[in-house]
């Protein structure tokens, strides 16, 4: 998907990703959440999971927001645990503030044997 290199936006997730999901490699879909391989991925495996509604990030969170995050977390709990099966390891991050290139609550799910 070419169009994160050109995005200017503040929430790539809401704007491109998840109304346009059909152009990604998507490994898990349901009602609240959206996995898939990252468009521009910085590890050899390199997962991204979001809610499909919009939750600005980690420190947002609200009780509202529990069931969503309940799910999201199942997800990246699966992926997780599938790469950390087939490579021997695993890294969940997310990213807060500044460092939260897209405004929208994402969780990286990666490992690269190299590193």
């Amino acid at each position: 998907m070419d169009d994160q290199e050109t995005y200017t936006g503040s929430d790539f997730y809401c704007d491109v990703a998840i109304p346009h999901a059909e152009r990604l490699a998507v490994v898990h879909e349901s009602d609240a959440v959206l996995a898939f391989h990252h468009t521009r991925p910085a590890w050899k495996t390199h997962y991204v999971v979001v809610p499909k509604r919009h939750i600005a990030s980690l420190t947002t969170v609200t009780e509202s927001d529990e069931p969503v995050v309940r799910e999201l977390l199942s997800v990246v709990q699966e992926l997780a645990r599938q790469v950390e099966t087939s490579q021997g390891a695993a890294r969940v991050l997310t990213n807060l503030g500044d460092y939260q290139d897209s405004k929208h609550l994402h969780v990286h799910v990666v490992s690269d044997p190299r590193r």
